[in-house]
């Protein structure tokens, strides 16, 4: 059980793990598909205030945003717990960005290649601090497009950054997109 000591006596290590992109790139679906816990959701519906705002282009559909954080939690194995943290995705709540990666290991970028320009900050704002991060292309209504490869190239991301193709609706594929991350801190750690 997460948080519980493990057999040898040591309590798990726990991580923290930011899954950022854009606004209405997935990202409260993901953290909600995977987490072991009742996320912790901080969505509010949509306003004719914001409409000046927030881009509906290709996501004409959604009626709520993140306006803080989304929180959930995933126990790998016995010694190891992910916590995860959704940051908001629309630009004006950006500035909450600096704040939430403050411990962060590493991060999955969501990206909807519908729309990749919504995921361009996230990937400058995690390149720019040095925090390793995995691309994850959100295949919405099950469709992706786009080979790993052309997504890498059109991004201009370095061979270390992993794309993945995910689907953040389901619990297996964000549980796999969480372990790659993992496994690329974990090798990043032991070539140092």
């Amino acid at each position: 059980m997460a948080g519980s000591e493990t057999a040898a006596g040591a309590a798990p290590d726990v991580v923290k793990i930011l899954v950022a992109g854009g606004f209405g790139v997935g990202k409260t679906t993901l953290v909600g598909s995977v987490s072991e816990i009742a996320p912790l959701r901080t969505e509010e519906p949509l306003t004719l205030a914001g409409l000046d705002v927030d881009d509906l282009a290709g996501i004409e559909e959604k009626r709520s945003t993140t306006v803080a954080l989304d929180f959930g939690r995933i126990t790998v194995g016995d010694d190891l717990v992910l916590y995860l943290f959704g940051t908001p995705g629309q630009q004006r709540f950006w500035f909450m960005w600096n704040d939430l990666a403050i411990g962060a290991l590493g991060a999955v970028v969501l990206l909807d290649v519908r729309r990749p320009q919504s995921s361009f900050a996230a990937i400058d704002f995690f390149e720019r601090r040095g925090i390793p991060f995995v691309v994850a292309a959100n295949g919405f209504h099950g469709e992706h497009p786009y080979p790993p490869e052309e997504i890498r190239e059109a991004l201009a991301l370095p061979d270390e950054v992993r794309v993945l193709l995910c689907d953040a609706r389901e619990r297996t594929s964000s549980r796999d997109v969480l372990i790659a991350l993992v496994d690329q801190l974990i090798a990043a750690a032991a070539a140092e």
